[in-house]
């Protein structure tokens, strides 16, 4: 491969050992850059993210995406023969990811001292619910119970009805992009260095990172934020509005400027000079009030009319995208965002694109991940760590790969 050709993860080696969700999504990431991600599965066993997701011709549509790039094998590491195995793998590597509980690694004898002794240089990207480290580290914790401990879910969802989640698996996703900013901030540390570290990525931490002002404003003020359903505390108009076709949009217009602007193209500037609405603290305080006024202009058009006036007046706002939208949105395909890969069951398979775009070496996806388990055991094997076909062929007769 040419050097300008290369993505810019080249040449760095990732064993993946971690299932379904926040360990592997990590390696995907790499995985798009370029990092050749070994994803190992216990023989017998798969990730049960094969099987989740709705299915096309008994084919999990999750799986793809997820495992996207990489490659596969399958390794007993339960067993002493298959952790030797995964050491010697280790010596040849550059990062290992894993988001089983912790203590999980060190009951094998691979914990990252031990590793660190055969490969210095290796990096641990470790994500699991609360952390390696206090009270709670044993516990179990799941992306759900990190998005509630996180203060994610008390905030989510209407003030008359219980806590509600987001429709995604939000807790593990940021984990895995925290998780994965660690790890390449080590990969950095260590061209300077030489030497390995571990990435300590707990859910509920990465939830709780991005709860905004909550803390301070409840130990500094008193005040508790709570469910508020399409609203944010203080910050108007930022909300939903139903327009005359039944279609709700999206306006955000809280900044002075953009408020003026939105103001203009409902044809009543005079409101940007309103003492009620004119500052932010203002429209916070009246947001009731304002939204009813927003709303009544949005009523009295079609979806499409209002967007296009609010689009001309540079008026933040949207459409509230389905699945069915996205893929037929101009802008999501002009920046490649519906990506169509090759499938070896399925033939076209649509999955999202790469984020986020880089000018020069930008990311790729080279084929939605191995079908079966194990289909590259015999490249990694026997390529990589040169085992002879009589050690590989005892391997599987003992079930340890």
């Amino acid at each position: 491969m040419e050097e300008e050709n290369k993505l810019p993860l080249h040449g760095v080696r990732v064993l993946e050992l971690g299932t379904l969700l926040a360990g592997p999504f990590s390696g995907r990431l790499l995985a798009d850059f370029g990092a050749e991600v070994i994803k190992v599965e216990p023989p017998g066993k798969s990730d049960p993210m094969r099987d989740w997701g709705k299915k096309k011709d008994g084919v999990g549509l999750w799986w793809p995406i997820q495992s996207r790039n990489k490659k596969s094998i399958t390794l007993n590491l339960r067993e002493e023969e298959g952790q030797a195995v995964l050491k010697d793998l280790v010596k040849e590597s550059d990062i290992i990811i894993e988001n089983f509980r912790p203590g999980t690694m060190e009951k094998w004898g691979l914990s990252y001292e031990e590793l660190s002794e055969i490969n210095p240089g290796i990096i641990m990207v470790r994500t699991s619910g609360f952390g390696q480290t206090g009270p709670y580290k044993s516990r179990a914790g799941f992306g759900s119970v990190a998005e509630a401990m996180g203060g994610l879910r008390y905030v989510t969802g209407f003030p008359d009805r219980p806590p509600s989640r987001i429709g995604i698996s939000i807790g593990d996703t940021l984990a895995a992009l925290f998780a994965t900013i660690g790890c390449l901030t080590a990969l950095h540390e260590r061209e300077r260095s030489g030497k390995g570290q571990i990435v300590d990525t707990a859910i509920y931490e990465a939830v709780f990172s991005v709860m905004e002002s909550t803390v301070p404003d409840y130990l500094l003020t008193g005040y508790l934020r709570e469910r508020m359903g399409n609203i944010l505390p203080g910050v108007a108009p930022s909300n939903i509005y139903l327009t005359q076709d039944g279609t709700y949009i999206v306006i955000g217009a809280n900044a002075d400027g953009v408020f003026k602007r939105l103001c203009e193209a409902m044809g009543q500037p005079e409101l940007a000079n309103d003492p009620d609405y004119a500052t932010h603290d203002a429209r916070g305080k009246n947001m009731k009030e304002l939204d009813a006024l927003i709303e009544r202009w949005t009523k009295s058009l079609p979806a499409k009319d209002c967007l296009l006036l609010l689009e001309e007046h540079g008026v933040p706002s949207g459409m509230i995208y389905s699945a069915k939208e996205i893929v037929e949105d101009p802008h999501y395909q002009d920046r490649d965002m519906i990506l169509s890969v090759d499938h070896p069951e399925l033939g076209d398979f649509p999955m999202p694109g790469i984020v986020p775009k880089l000018s020069r070496t930008p990311g790729k996806v080279n084929h939605p991940g191995a079908e079966k388990m194990g289909k590259n055991n015999d490249e990694i094997y026997g390529d990589l760590l040169k085992y002879n076909d009589h050690r590989i062929e005892e391997l599987k007769e003992r079930q340890i790969i």
